[in-house]
């Protein structure tokens, strides 16, 4: 009989296991019009947009409150963002929505799915919701000035 405990942390199995229970669900968003978002890169794969329970849970230890009080509006903003910013990652968006019926303005980090990605689980990629918060005007403005802007809403 094999004694799991003597293996070390970093062997390979244990690693793989970790991976495995990290993912645990995934959600479905909404779609994406692959057109408006060909700014970002030419190679998106599909206009699904999905969220995992790992970035839910990051979203909401980093900014307590906002996933269970505005991700409502997570459709509406990746099928109608503001404005559509270079982000520091490739294949990656900052999406910026003002949601009027709340009165408030929110940044998205959005991870677009291309030609080549390949998914643990081996099924076709979807993109992404990283992360999702509220930001004061303050941070609107900022973003606006110090970013490059790709697409703006007309």
């Amino acid at each position: 009989m094999e004694n799991y405990v003597d293996k070390p942390a970093g062997s390979g199995i244990i690693k793989s296991e970790k991976v495995e229970m990290a993912v645990v669900g995934v959600h479905t968003v909404g779609k994406i019009d692959i057109e408006k978002y060909k700014c970002v890169t030419k190679d998106i794969v599909t206009d699904e947009v999905i969220i995992t329970d790992r970035q839910i849970e990051h979203i909401k230890e980093r900014h307590p409150a906002d996933f269970e009080l505005y991700s409502k509006y997570f459709s509406d903003i990746v099928q109608n963002p503001d404005y559509i910013i270079e982000a520091n990652k490739p294949n990656t968006a900052l999406l910026l929505k003002n949601i009027t019926i709340a009165g408030k303005q929110f940044k998205t980090v959005l991870r677009l799915a291309v030609a080549g990605d390949i998914t643990k689980d081996k099924t076709d990629p979807k993109n992404s919701i990283i992360t999702f918060m509220k930001i004061d005007k303050k941070e609107w403005v900022r973003l606006l000035r110090n970013k490059k802007i790709l697409y703006k809403s007309e």
